[in-house]
């Protein structure tokens, strides 16, 4: 299982990733070793979570919504 999550950033920015362990991931965000986007951004919160059986799925999806305006994504998180 794969997980698409979003996270607002201190600055108010939105970060979209992918992984299929969400636990360690948000703990390696969290120690500044998952990305340098987010190590200046710190602390962030979780805003939206989705589930995919594969990576692929989710990697499309990824794509989908990294496309999209932040107004569209404060969309999507709004639900």
């Amino acid at each position: 299982m794969y997980f698409l999550y979003i996270l607002q950033c201190s600055d108010n920015t939105l970060y979209t990733g992918i992984t299929n362990n969400l636990e360690n991931r948000m703990k390696t965000h969290k120690e500044g070793k998952g990305s340098k986007y987010l190590r200046g951004r710190m602390p962030f919160v979780v805003v939206h979570i989705e589930e995919f059986p594969d990576r692929s799925s989710a990697s499309k999806r990824e794509f989908e919504i990294k496309s999209y305006s932040k107004i569209e994504k404060l969309k999507l998180i709004s639900h």
